[in-house]
């Protein structure tokens, strides 16, 4: 393990601005000056109260700085989100994290994690507890760095590389808990999510996606063979409510992923949204959005969490644009469907049932011969982050209609491996305004190809930032998807971009590809 600092008296210069580390109470706050957590704050919204940068001056925006980290290949894409704390922004690429000064772009130091393997497909960020940061690696570790000197403190093992699990969801903390998910192969493993203490690493609860024999859930799998190696992978970071003390969290698909023959049934906790309690890492409530999935519909999407009217009542809500093609909203504190809508058209279900979820359509199912379905495997929606305004009511997601020809190659009770694939055809992309109250799409910005992977912000400046396919950074009225503005990175953001303002600058970060993009709206 290495890390490198820049010359010792500009580590000086900037060490009093963040040597303060983070407040804890900034991570109730709305995000400024700071975006201290993967989606701004706890509600998963990613939306801004900032308005330096809004629809009528859009069109001054202006380059400010760029950084350019060099990687080459997949896990060389910045799929970060980077943390902004006291002036300093933290990022990530599998195995390596900058520290990099907000206002300059210059870097302050870098940390590299000597690997001993595992899938470097990409990494989502850091976590930051006062004067610590923490991240995950590709080989299953959770490290602690001191944020001022990329110094490491310590490591632990948070999963098994032996087991083809790997590591790489940017790590949330709440309270005096850091939650750590866990990726996998797609093979046989089952999924799960744990809490650390943020001072040592050591366990505090752990949470499986997938039930043993006799606990509830259990009887959703025919056997505990199936539930052994079922699944359920907690890929995305989770959101939470401080008044609930709830903890919310998407997992991902059951495996085998395309023959479910041998797991027969809903396949319960994999493709759910589920409710845990933070201090102890115990279920309160679940909803699963594709029961008894053979499609590859993680429904890892992020759950955004914000205070709404249905039918004129005020409740605590959540929403998700999950990745089969169907948008939901729940009651955050007892799990209740509220609405369910397609935010775009797929064919796979022959409705939806008196609990708001979908019911799969057994043509629709893969087969020897082929199965015509939509959304494709890609889905409606993939892990990119939505938004939420509330300036607005609208739920923004990027969105891809499309078709696969799904076929199951393993019919057997026990088959191997993913037991069958796809093969993708057409297809096209937009990005939705959602209005929450009904499912009803309020407007969509379509695409001129399909493809579109980007994450989403929204302001209070009515405006919603993203990617298209082309690879430009765009701009669009939050009212009525009028794109505003664009600027051409080469290729397209590859997370969602963030904004905060600095001694009265407003800025607006991006990362695409191998590089970092800081535009700015300077003060009069």
């Amino acid at each position: 393990m290495k890390y490198y600092g820049r010359a010792a008296v500009l580590m000086l210069s900037v060490v009093s601005a963040f040597s303060q580390g983070l407040p804890p109470e900034k991570l109730l706050q709305k995000p400024t000056d700071m975006w201290p957590t993967y989606n701004g704050d706890y509600s998963g919204r990613r939306f801004s109260s900032l308005t330096k940068i809004n629809d009528g001056n859009i069109t001054s925006l202006s380059l400010a700085w760029t950084f350019r980290i060099g990687a080459s290949g997949p896990g060389g894409s910045i799929k970060a989100t980077p943390l902004l704390v006291n002036g300093v922004l933290y990022f990530t690429i599998p195995d390596k994290v900058w520290a990099v000064d907000a206002r300059s772009g210059q870097e302050i130091w870098n940390y590299t994690w000597d690997t001993k393997g595992g899938i470097h497909l990409g990494n989502r960020g850091v976590g930051i507890y006062e004067n610590w940061l923490y991240f995950e690696t590709p080989d299953c570790n959770l490290v602690s760095l001191n944020i001022n000197t990329g110094k490491e403190r310590w490591h632990q093992k948070i999963c098994d590389i032996d087991q083809f699990y790997y590591a790489s969801v940017a790590p949330i903390v709440i309270k005096n808990h850091v939650l750590v998910g866990v990726s996998g192969d797609d093979l046989d493993i089952p999924g799960y999510l744990e809490s650390r203490d943020p001072e040592t690493g050591e366990l505090q609860w752990h949470w499986s996606s997938v039930p043993k024999p006799g606990e509830p859930g259990a009887e959703t799998w025919p056997s505990a063979d199936a539930m052994e190696h079922g699944g359920g992978m907690t890929w995305v970071p989770s959101t939470y409510d401080p008044e609930l003390n709830l903890v919310y969290v998407g997992t991902g698909n059951p495996q085998p992923v395309i023959a479910g023959k041998g797991r027969k049934g809903d396949n319960l906790y994999t493709e759910s949204i589920v409710a845990l309690n933070l201090d102890t890492g115990k279920l309160v409530w679940h909803f699963q959005p594709s029961p008894h999935d053979t499609h590859d519909w993680d429904a890892v999407q992020t759950p955004v969490l914000f205070d709404g009217e249905i039918k004129g009542a005020p409740r605590k809500l959540l929403a998700q644009a999950s990745r089969n093609g169907y948008f939901f909203v729940l009651d955050r504190t007892n799990g209740k469907n509220l609405v369910t809508s397609e935010y775009v058209k797929t064919n796979w279900a022959k409705g939806v049932d008196a609990k708001g979820q979908p019911i799969p359509n057994p043509a629709k199912e893969p087969q020897l011969d082929g199965a015509l379905v939509s959304p494709n495997q890609g889905g409606g929606a993939n892990w990119p982050p939505p938004s939420y305004s509330p300036a607005t009511g609208l739920f923004y997601v990027n969105a891809t209609r499309a078709f696969s020809v799904y076929y199951i190659y393993d019919d057997d009770e026990k088959p191997e491996g993913w037991g069958g694939n796809d093969q993708g055809g057409w297809g096209e992309s937009m990005l939705q305004a959602i209005d929450y109250k009904t499912g009803k799409i309020r407007w969509s910005h379509k695409w001129a190809t399909s493809g579109v992977r980007s994450g989403v912000l929204s302001t209070a400046g009515n405006l919603v930032f993203t990617g298209d396919p082309q690879g430009n950074l765009v701009a669009l009225d939050a009212s009525n998807g009028k794109a505003l503005w664009h600027a051409g990175l080469g290729q397209g953001p590859s997370n969602g971009p963030i904004t905060y303002e600095l001694d009265g600058t407003q800025y607006l970060l991006v990362g695409a590809g191998d590089t970092l993009y800081a535009f700015a709206m300077w003060k009069p």
